[in-house]
């Protein structure tokens, strides 16, 4: 029975992880369109900045918005509204309307440059708001199915789906790129055909049209996946909670957790009334500036920006794109190294060894950009390895686990909004740092940022791994932390 209860669970955490998995891949797809963009719309620096950031406005909206429906219409059906966000935003960011090339013979309909550009904006601020409801909602329903022995690694699974996301994008991006040779991104007025249209002259067009399959297999695999056991007893459906924790953990075991469960969603009142009593401080505390910490270092603008930021060392387009694909590589297995000890050395350890090497190779690479160094790729990469296995995927696993059920998808949400408007203001800003500051100073910044972050995890983050969610959110109030 625990095997196949296991093997239930891991089945839900690969269906609703793919979420994560297109947030990642959303974040560095467009790291292969950015001189493209830049080129046909012709954008300037700031412009530049905001069309890539303009996904990132959008899951601050989402996690808004899904701090609203999350504890209302259940987790599952939030993250069915994710799905149709990111599906109708990869088909949209696909296809803004055509002012360049064979206008009298178009493969889409034709429109201004002003109206195109708009047009592609709408459409990631949509994606955005898929990204930002699944980012909100997918933790919390792993972390509501999975046993505290494995809640860890579970929810860390999330992180790395969104890994592998960035490490495909790149994957794709120098795939397309390769493809189209010399041809890429070159706009003529001669005929050619849809192939040539998406993956060659408006190259861009194709990179973010490979989304669209992943984004159409999250939304149908949703709707076969069940609901939160634990959001089902808040809104008193007692009897489909405990069938799907039999399913999960055997009979007795689902007992005992239901009775766990009843006794702290009785106590619960739900809401703000619910965040704001006084046990809640600094949870609440907690699940803000986490999040804020770690894209305070860089990291959207790094994942965002590879190929662009690489470049500045390289010199060489291709050379660029390898790099970022290399990035890709160090994120992914990086975040094996938190899911194979997060439940041995404890949440605590992890973020206070990883954003202490966060700090050290962030003034690394901004040392060797101001020497002019071309090894700047190997501090670089120490730092995603260091974000991999401690801010990337340990601050998802902490805010899932640190509410009561309740406000759980609320207070997770407010969690994710500090996360995602700090990660908008980071790469709206970056091509102007690079710019200005040029891109040591940009990296010196990032590294000094990280300092707070290491007081405040050894200040007020308590260790939380081998507790139910119960025991959390008992030791909360009963303030034995």
């Amino acid at each position: 029975m625990k095997t196949k209860g296991s093997l239930y669970l891991l089945t839900i955490s690969f269906v609703s992880t793919i979420g994560g998995f297109l947030f990642g891949y959303d974040t560095a797809i467009i790291s292969g369109c950015n001189t493209f963009l830049q080129t046909h719309y012709n954008l300037s620096a700031a412009m530049l900045g905001w069309v890539v950031s303009s996904a990132l406005l959008g899951t601050i909206a989402g996690c808004v918005v899904s701090g609203i429906i999350t504890d209302r219409i259940g987790r599952k059906n939030a993250l069915i509204v994710a799905a149709a966000c990111l599906t109708l935003s990869a088909i949209g960011s696909m296809l803004p309307p055509q002012f360049l090339g064979n206008i009298d013979h178009t493969h889409w309909i034709s429109s201004s440059e002003t109206f195109s550009f708009s047009f592609l904006i709408v459409f990631r601020v949509i994606g955005g708001i898929g990204v930002g409801i699944t980012s909100v909602v997918a933790p919390i329903y792993i972390s509501e199915l999975t046993q505290p022995e494995k809640r860890g690694k579970f929810v860390s699974i999330y992180q790395l789906s969104i890994t592998l996301g960035i490490l495909l994008a790149f994957l794709v991006d120098w795939i397309v790129l390769n493809n189209a040779g010399d041809a890429a991104g070159v706009i003529t007025n001669e005929a050619s055909g849809l192939f040539s249209w998406l993956f060659v002259s408006e190259i861009w067009r194709g990179m973010f049209g490979t989304e669209i399959p992943i984004a159409t297999l999250f939304l149908v695999l949703l709707v076969f996946s069940p609901k939160s056991p634990r959001w089902l007893v808040a809104q008193g459906r007692n009897n489909e909670a405990l069938g799907i924790m039999e399913r999960l953990n055997g009979k007795e075991e689902a007992k005992a957790q239901m009775a766990e469960i009843n006794e702290m969603v009785n106590e619960e009142t739900g809401g703000f009334k619910e965040l704001m009593k006084p046990f809640m401080r600094l949870p609440l505390l907690i699940g803000i500036l986490l999040p804020m910490f770690s894209h305070l270092s860089g990291i959207a603008a790094i994942m965002y920006f590879a190929p662009n930021i690489l470049n500045e060392s390289f010199q060489n387009v291709e050379s660029s794109f390898l790099g970022a694909v290399l990035v890709g590589v160090v994120n992914s297995a990086f975040t094996f190294v938190a899911i194979l000890n997060i439940e041995k050395f404890g949440r605590r350890k992890l973020l206070l060894v990883g954003v202490t090497g966060a700090f050290l190779s962030l003034t690394g690479v901004g040392l060797l950009f101001t020497i002019g160094s071309n090894l700047v790729i190997i501090p670089l990469l120490c730092y995603v390895a260091s974000f991999a296995f401690s801010f990337g995927p340990v601050t998802w696993v902490i805010i899932s686990e640190i509410f009561p059920t309740r406000i759980r998808g609320l207070a997770a949400s407010i969690g994710s909004f500090s996360l995602m408007v700090t990660g908008f203001f980071i790469t709206l800003t970056n091509p102007v740092f690079i710019k200005t500051i040029a891109p040591g100073g940009t990296f010196f910044l990032y590294g000094i940022l990280t300092l707070p972050a290491i007081w405040f995890i050894w200040k007020f983050v308590p260790e939380t791994k081998g507790k139910t969610l119960e025991q959390i959110e008992k030791y909360w109030r009963e303030k034995k932390w």
